[in-house]
């Protein structure tokens, strides 16, 4: 029943990935959350991608690229979103 109400409050609790909405998914935010934040080693990121998030290295980076082009995310954290284009843009332009 708890579960129940926490879904009326948060109708996008518990979705994957990104999709239409008022707002984004506790997961997509958590996402963003982890972008945020510095990692001291190799390896310590991808630890904390399973450790924290419960997902592959693989599919956080599908979310988090998904979310780049989702307005909702540049909405939520435009510093980090942008940040993270800008670096996705030179990456490609370097192909």
């Amino acid at each position: 029943m708890n579960e129940e109400r926490e879904q009326e409050q948060d109708p996008d609790r518990g979705r994957e990935g990104v999709g239409p909405g008022p707002g984004l998914a506790e997961r997509e935010r958590d996402v963003l959350a982890l972008e945020r934040r510095g990692f001291a080693g190799p390896g310590a990121k991808e630890r904390a991608i399973r450790e924290e998030l419960g997902l592959a290295p693989v599919r956080y980076y599908q979310l988090l690229n998904a979310l780049l082009d989702d307005p909702r995310a540049l909405a939520h954290d435009p510093v980090t979103v942008n940040r993270l284009r800008r670096v996705r843009e030179a990456r490609r332009a370097e192909r």
